[in-house]
């Protein structure tokens, strides 16, 4: 009868410890987690962007926001996105503007801010972001305009995308 009532109490314990494992295993502070990036590129509008997406390690709370702040290819000014995040939502993602000059291999540098309802920052997140390709292969152009995706008359004879002498494109810094 000892045994079995020392069995007994093993077992809740180690039930209790099982379930005490189970709970939240983010550290101090840490509301979020990376759980993916990468950089999309749409061929067919012609377009790369920085996308993220953020993985809830607590439960979240109404008016928290994520911001986002993309070091730019083309050398410019950083690139900052606010994103809301939605407590019902079980992921956030964050997405950049269309990009220009994006490099193969380059990384570029991300932080992202998670900050309260009143603007205090509540966790800070630093990464970087590599692309496994060159801009350059995106056409010059949308390859398509409008909502029949009509093809784009601008392309007419080059079905490749390619306008050479385009004056619409920037100059991209040299890749280093």
């Amino acid at each position: 009868m000892l045994k079995l009532g020392f069995l007994r109490i093993s077992v809740v314990a180690l039930g209790l410890l099982a379930l005490g494992a189970c709970r939240d295993t983010a550290g101090e502070g840490e509301y979020f987690e990376i759980t993916g990036k990468l950089f999309v590129f749409n061929y067919r509008v012609a377009t790369a962007t920085y996308l993220v997406t953020l993985g809830p390690l607590q439960p979240m709370r109404e008016g928290e926001t994520a911001v986002a702040t993309f070091e730019d290819p083309a050398g410019g000014t950083p690139i900052v996105v606010r994103q809301k995040i939605y407590p019902k939502l079980d992921k956030t993602t964050i997405e950049s503007p269309p990009l220009e000059c994006v490099v193969k291999d380059k990384p570029y540098a991300v932080s992202i801010r998670i900050e309260g309802q009143d603007g205090a920052v509540l966790q800070t997140i630093e990464t970087t972001m590599t692309s496994s390709e060159n801009q350059d292969l995106l056409p010059d152009r949308p390859l398509v305009v409008g909502p029949l995706y009509t093809p784009n008359p601008d392309l007419a004879g080059h079905p490749d995308g390619k306008l050479e002498g385009d004056p619409t494109k920037s100059a991209c810094p040299v890749a280093s």
